[in-house]
């Protein structure tokens, strides 16, 4: 690798099309691209760790079956069809994120969800996700729920 002297010439980009070259940073006057406001790093972190927490099909499906109506674990067992520790675990971490909320009731912990709009969050990832199956050429058959752990 040769050192670039201050006199030289700037090295002219080889990319094509699209791909940063100096030609493709000419904006189209028609088009009126504002940038979106920034958020502050400490939201966009909370953010992320939220989109984690929802990151797995088993915490997705208990969402799911939340926002139908409040259930204790058995009744999360019975529906998704998941080891009672398996649920548990999956519930401390939406727990933990602030997505749900246990109240005891006797023996049993019944679960809510925290904010409707977590609810709207992964309705609205699963019906993305029901609409781009469709579109793509079908691969493998997913793993069920029960045997693939996440």
């Amino acid at each position: 690798m040769s050192a670039v002297s201050p006199d030289s010439e700037p090295a002219r980009s080889t990319a094509g099309p699209g791909l940063d070259s100096p030609d493709d940073q000419v904006h189209s006057r028609e088009r009126d691209a504002h940038p979106a406001p920034l958020r502050d790093q400490r939201v966009l972190a909370e953010a992320g760790e939220l989109l984690r927490a929802l990151a797995a099909p088993v915490r997705i499906a208990i969402v799911l079956q939340l926002r139908v109506s409040e259930r204790c674990v058995h009744e999360l067992v019975d529906a998704l069809g998941v080891a009672q520790p398996l649920i548990s675990q999956h519930l401390r971490v939406l727990k933990s994120a602030g997505v749900v909320y246990g109240e005891r009731h006797g023996r049993e912990v019944v679960y809510r969800l925290v904010d409707e709009h977590l609810a709207h969050i992964v309705v609205d990832a699963a019906a993305h996700a029901e609409e781009i199956s469709g579109t793509r050429t079908r691969g493998p058959a997913p793993r069920s729920m029960a045997s693939n752990g996440r």
